[in-house]
C-alpha cells in the first residue's frame, strides 16, 4: 500500500538530493532540487517500478522522444526508481529501448523521495508510476499516479509542462482543456464569464 502524500499541488516540495547515472556523460552524478531552483529550472520527476522491466522500458523510449522539447521548456528531467545507480547503468547499456535516453536516471534507494510524494509501495519497496512537475519556485504544479500495468503518455506530459510554464508568465489567465501551445486560446476569468465560458471560447 502506498503512503498518502502530504504534498498537494500548490505546496512547496522539500528539497532533496538524488544520486544519478548520466547517460550523456556515461558517469554517475547527483541531482539537487535546490540547485535546480537556483538555476531557474523546472523539475520533472518520472517515477517507475524497476529497471529491467517491461512497460518501464517503453516509457523510457517515449520520454526520450520528448526530452528535447522538455529541455527547451527549461526542465531538468529525471526518471526515478528504488534501483541503484549501478543497475541504471547496466540497464541503459543492455536495453535497446533506452538507446536514445539522455536524461538522468536517479536512484531513490531508501525510498525517501518516493515516500515524500506518496508513490512508495511498502510491501514491494518499489515506486508506482508517478509523474511530478516542480516549478522553479519549488511548488508542486502537477501530479499524476498510475498503477503498475498502465504506461503514461509522455506527449501529454510535455503539453502539461508547456501549459504550466506558459501560465506561470500569465498568472491572471488559465488554460482550457486540450490547450497545446503558446498562441492557443486561453481564458481570463472574470465575473462576466460566469456561465458564459462557451462564448468566451468562441471569441
Amino acid at each position: 500500500m502506498s503512503e498518502v502524500t502530504t504534498i498537494q499541488v500548490g505546496h512547496v516540495v522539500p528539497e532533496f538530493d538524488l544520486e544519478t547515472y548520466d547517460p550523456t556523460k556515461q558517469d554517475f552524478g547527483k541531482f539537487s532540487l535546490a540547485d535546480a531552483k537556483k538555476a531557474g529550472k523546472w523539475t520533472v520527476l518520472v517515477f517507475y517500478p524497476a529497471d529491467f522491466t517491461f512497460v518501464c522500458a517503453t516509457e523510457f523510449a517515449a520520454l526520450a522522444e520528448q526530452h528535447e522539447a522538455l529541455s527547451k521548456l527549461g526542465c531538468e528531467v529525471l526518471t526515478v526508481s528504488t534501483d541503484t545507480k549501478f543497475t541504471h547503468l547496466a540497464w541503459h547499456q543492455h536495453e535497446g529501448e533506452l538507446r536514445s535516453v539522455k536524461y538522468a536516471m536517479a536512484a531513490d534507494r531508501t525510498g525517501k523521495v518516493s515516500k515524500m510524494l506518496g508513490v512508495y509501495m511498502e510491501g514491494a519497496g518499489l515506486a508506482l508510476r508517478g509523474t511530478f512537475i516542480i516549478g522553479p519556485d519549488g511548488k508542486l504544479h502537477g501530479s499524476e499516479v498510475n498503477f503498475l500495468n498502465v504506461g503514461r503518455n509522455m506527449e501529454e506530459l510535455t503539453r502539461k509542462v508547456a501549459a504550466f510554464v506558459h501560465m506561470s508568465k500569465l498568472p491572471t489567465e488559465a488554460c482550457p482543456a486540450n490547450w497545446k501551445k503558446a498562441g492557443d486560446k486561453t481564458l481570463k476569468p472574470n465575473a462576466k464569464m460566469v456561465g458564459r465560458v462557451h462564448e468566451a471560447m468562441q471569441g
